[in-house]
């Protein structure tokens, strides 16, 4: 598989793209473990916990997607780039963009998945 080349379904971002993601996936890891950090230091309820989800779903989208060279966003939109940041194309024919939509899909839910299998283990930690 060439890495700056549109694969439909397979990969449809270059190393620019790539790039943005896992610094996405930084930042969400950074909120995570400042949010984490907040709720050992407060003995955060169960309940409390819950909530960071959010940035560990940011963190696993980034993560998956630069994993994958594939953003869910672009499989979605139909639009895939391989060029200058924000200079994307249009993806040509239904086929392409039902499997870069399916594609998409996947990467949701490995993504969602991630970040609930991780909040789990918060949830269930003993903090107090």
């Amino acid at each position: 598989m060439s890495a700056d080349t549109y694969i439909p379904g397979t990969c449809n971002i270059g190393k620019g793209e790539v790039r943005r993601r896992q610094v996405v996936a930084l930042i969400g890891a950074a909120l995570s473990v400042f949010t984490l950090v907040g709720l050992i230091s407060t003995s955060a309820a169960p309940g409390a916990r819950l909530g960071i989800f959010i940035p560990l779903s940011v963190a696993s989208i980034g993560w998956v997607q630069s994993r994958k060279k594939f953003c869910l966003a672009y499989g979605f939109m139909g639009t895939f780039n391989f060029g200058k940041l924000g200079e994307l194309s249009k993806v040509a024919d239904k086929s392409s963009l039902a499997a870069d939509r399916k594609t998409a899909f996947s990467i949701l839910g490995q993504s969602v998945s991630l970040a609930a299998i991780l909040t789990l283990i918060v949830y269930l930690l003993p903090l107090t």
